[in-house]
Protein backbone atom coordinates (compact mmCIF):
# COMPACT_ATOMS: atom_id res chain seq x y z
CA UNK A 1 0.00 0.00 0.00
CA UNK A 2 2.70 2.31 0.69
CA UNK A 3 4.81 1.25 -2.50
CA UNK A 4 1.28 2.24 -4.62
CA UNK A 5 1.21 5.59 -2.82
CA UNK A 6 4.83 6.34 -3.05
CA UNK A 7 4.83 5.42 -6.71
CA UNK A 8 1.50 7.38 -6.96
CA UNK A 9 3.41 10.31 -5.72
CA UNK A 10 6.90 9.69 -7.96
CA UNK A 11 4.54 10.16 -10.84
CA UNK A 12 2.78 13.08 -9.92
CA UNK A 13 5.84 14.91 -9.14
CA UNK A 14 7.43 13.34 -12.68
CA UNK A 15 4.30 14.93 -14.51
CA UNK A 16 4.85 18.37 -12.27
CA UNK A 17 8.25 18.03 -13.49
CA UNK A 18 7.87 17.95 -16.98
CA UNK A 19 4.95 20.32 -16.99
CA UNK A 20 6.94 23.01 -15.66
CA UNK A 21 9.98 21.86 -18.17
CA UNK A 22 7.61 21.97 -21.23
CA UNK A 23 6.18 25.20 -20.06
CA UNK A 24 9.70 27.09 -19.56
CA UNK A 25 10.33 25.30 -23.25
CA UNK A 26 7.53 26.82 -24.69
CA UNK A 27 7.55 30.08 -22.95
CA UNK A 28 11.18 30.49 -24.45
CA UNK A 29 9.92 29.34 -27.88
CA UNK A 30 7.04 31.42 -28.00
CA UNK A 31 7.71 34.69 -30.38
CA UNK A 32 5.44 37.49 -29.82
CA UNK A 33 5.24 41.36 -31.85
CA UNK A 34 3.41 44.60 -31.65
CA UNK A 35 2.43 46.71 -34.69
CA UNK A 36 1.34 49.98 -34.09
CA UNK A 37 -1.65 50.82 -37.09
CA UNK A 38 -1.97 54.30 -35.67
CA UNK A 39 1.51 54.94 -36.63
CA UNK A 40 1.35 52.94 -39.81
CA UNK A 41 -1.60 55.57 -40.50
CA UNK A 42 0.18 58.51 -39.85
CA UNK A 43 3.97 57.50 -41.27
CA UNK A 44 3.41 55.02 -44.17
CA UNK A 45 3.83 57.09 -47.49
CA UNK A 46 0.97 55.22 -48.90
CA UNK A 47 -1.23 56.69 -46.29
CA UNK A 48 0.13 59.80 -46.48
CA UNK A 49 -0.74 59.89 -50.24
CA UNK A 50 -4.20 58.61 -49.53
CA UNK A 51 -5.06 61.24 -47.55
CA UNK A 52 -3.96 63.84 -49.73
CA UNK A 53 -6.20 62.31 -52.27
CA UNK A 54 -9.10 62.98 -50.11
CA UNK A 55 -8.48 66.02 -49.41
CA UNK A 56 -8.05 66.92 -53.11
CA UNK A 57 -11.18 65.33 -53.49
CA UNK A 58 -12.93 66.95 -51.03
CA UNK A 59 -11.75 70.58 -51.04
CA UNK A 60 -14.26 72.21 -53.62
CA UNK A 61 -16.85 70.50 -51.53
CA UNK A 62 -15.69 72.05 -48.46
CA UNK A 63 -15.03 75.16 -49.86
CA UNK A 64 -18.45 75.64 -51.27
CA UNK A 65 -20.10 74.29 -47.76
CA UNK A 66 -17.44 77.22 -46.18
CA UNK A 67 -18.67 79.97 -48.54
CA UNK A 68 -22.40 78.58 -47.90
CA UNK A 69 -22.00 78.89 -43.97
CA UNK A 70 -20.36 82.30 -44.50
CA UNK A 71 -23.34 83.85 -46.89
CA UNK A 72 -26.14 82.15 -44.08
CA UNK A 73 -24.23 84.24 -41.28
CA UNK A 74 -24.07 87.24 -42.75
CA UNK A 75 -27.63 86.77 -43.99
CA UNK A 76 -28.59 86.16 -40.27
CA UNK A 77 -26.61 89.24 -39.20
CA UNK A 78 -28.18 91.33 -41.31
CA UNK A 79 -31.51 89.98 -40.79
CA UNK A 80 -30.89 90.38 -37.33
CA UNK A 81 -30.13 94.00 -37.59
CA UNK A 82 -32.97 94.88 -39.99
CA UNK A 83 -35.84 92.87 -37.93
CA UNK A 84 -36.76 95.90 -35.98
CA UNK A 85 -37.57 97.79 -39.12
CA UNK A 86 -39.14 94.86 -41.27
CA UNK A 87 -42.75 94.51 -41.21
CA UNK A 88 -44.26 91.47 -40.14
CA UNK A 89 -44.72 90.12 -43.44
CA UNK A 90 -41.09 91.04 -44.56
CA UNK A 91 -39.55 89.47 -40.91
CA UNK A 92 -41.60 86.11 -41.27
CA UNK A 93 -40.39 85.59 -44.45
CA UNK A 94 -37.08 86.48 -44.81
CA UNK A 95 -36.78 84.37 -41.02
CA UNK A 96 -38.36 81.15 -43.04
CA UNK A 97 -36.16 81.50 -46.15
CA UNK A 98 -32.84 81.96 -43.12
CA UNK A 99 -34.30 78.74 -41.57
CA UNK A 100 -34.72 76.88 -45.12
CA UNK A 101 -31.61 77.85 -46.02
CA UNK A 102 -29.48 76.55 -42.55
CA UNK A 103 -31.48 73.59 -42.74
CA UNK A 104 -30.32 73.17 -46.71
CA UNK A 105 -26.54 74.32 -44.82
CA UNK A 106 -26.78 71.56 -42.67
CA UNK A 107 -28.35 68.34 -44.69
CA UNK A 108 -25.18 69.52 -46.65
CA UNK A 109 -22.50 69.42 -44.32
CA UNK A 110 -24.14 66.67 -42.77
CA UNK A 111 -23.72 64.29 -46.40
CA UNK A 112 -20.32 66.22 -46.91
CA UNK A 113 -18.91 64.76 -43.29
CA UNK A 114 -20.80 61.36 -44.28
CA UNK A 115 -19.30 61.20 -47.78
CA UNK A 116 -15.58 62.10 -46.48
CA UNK A 117 -15.87 59.55 -43.65
CA UNK A 118 -17.14 56.61 -46.08
CA UNK A 119 -14.09 57.58 -48.26
CA UNK A 120 -11.82 57.78 -45.69
CA UNK A 121 -12.45 53.89 -44.17
CA UNK A 122 -12.26 52.67 -47.70
CA UNK A 123 -8.93 54.22 -48.03
CA UNK A 124 -7.63 53.31 -44.36
CA UNK A 125 -8.88 50.08 -45.78
CA UNK A 126 -6.66 49.03 -48.71
CA UNK A 127 -3.95 50.69 -45.90
CA UNK A 128 -4.31 48.43 -43.46
CA UNK A 129 -5.09 45.82 -45.96
CA UNK A 130 -1.74 46.12 -47.34
CA UNK A 131 -0.09 46.49 -44.07
CA UNK A 132 -1.68 43.29 -42.87
CA UNK A 133 -0.36 41.25 -45.34
CA UNK A 134 3.33 42.63 -44.81
CA UNK A 135 2.80 42.21 -40.97
CA UNK A 136 2.03 38.47 -41.83
CA UNK A 137 5.17 38.40 -44.03
CA UNK A 138 7.01 39.73 -41.15
CA UNK A 139 5.52 37.47 -38.56
CA UNK A 140 6.29 34.31 -41.05
CA UNK A 141 9.97 35.73 -41.85
CA UNK A 142 10.70 36.13 -38.36
CA UNK A 143 8.34 33.46 -36.75
CA UNK A 144 6.67 35.12 -34.41
CA UNK A 145 3.81 33.52 -32.64
CA UNK A 146 1.74 35.93 -32.26
CA UNK A 147 1.74 40.08 -33.77
CA UNK A 148 -0.68 42.37 -31.55
CA UNK A 149 -2.38 45.41 -32.90
CA UNK A 150 -3.77 46.80 -29.95
CA UNK A 151 -2.12 47.10 -26.59
CA UNK A 152 -1.92 48.89 -23.67
CA UNK A 153 2.07 48.59 -23.01
CA UNK A 154 4.54 46.59 -24.91
CA UNK A 155 8.23 46.47 -25.08
CA UNK A 156 9.70 48.77 -27.68
CA UNK A 157 11.64 45.63 -28.47
CA UNK A 158 9.06 43.70 -29.90
CA UNK A 159 7.95 46.70 -31.98
CA UNK A 160 8.10 46.06 -35.54
CA UNK A 161 6.16 48.51 -36.71
CA UNK A 162 8.81 50.05 -38.53
CA UNK A 163 9.75 47.44 -40.65
CA UNK A 164 6.04 47.46 -41.89
CA UNK A 165 6.37 50.86 -42.36
CA UNK A 166 9.48 50.23 -44.42
CA UNK A 167 8.21 47.13 -46.32
CA UNK A 168 5.05 49.31 -47.29
CA UNK A 169 6.72 52.26 -48.81
CA UNK A 170 9.13 50.04 -50.63
CA UNK A 171 5.70 48.25 -52.09
CA UNK A 172 4.77 51.22 -53.63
Amino acid sequence: MKLLAMKSKLVSLLMVGLTAFSASAFAQEFRIAFVSTDRIFREANMAKSAQAKLEAEFAKRERDLTTQGETLRVASEKFEREAPTLSETQRNTRQRALVEQDRDFQRKRREFQEDLNNRKNEELQTVLDRANRIVKQVAEAEKYDVVLQEAVYFNPKHDITERVIKALDAAR
